[in-house]
């Protein structure tokens, strides 16, 4: 892998809980009415500063969906899933 390069968000933004690194600003986000595991999640437009794990099937409260983890830059924590 290459050299990684982040992206620095200007405004109102969310970053990764444990080594605050920009993934989205405010004003992306979609839909606050998703939930996870771990309790709320957000469905954003667009995010930054993030890698892709594997494609996989997951059965979730809408019925069966290909997803794939995402996963901050900054530190390899799990940030949450996009559909694929």
């Amino acid at each position: 892998m290459g050299r990684i390069f982040m992206i620095t968000l200007e405004g109102r933004i969310y970053s990764c809980k444990h080594c605050f690194t920009h993934l989205a600003l405010l004003d992306d986000i979609i839909s606050k009415s998703f939930h996870c595991g771990h309790g709320k999640a957000y469905l954003f437009d667009k995010v930054v500063n993030i890698t892709e794990g594997e494609k996989e099937e997951r059965m979730m409260m809408t019925g069966l969906h290909t997803v794939v983890d995402i996963f901050c830059v900054g530190c390899g924590s799990i940030v949450g899933w996009k559909y694929v």
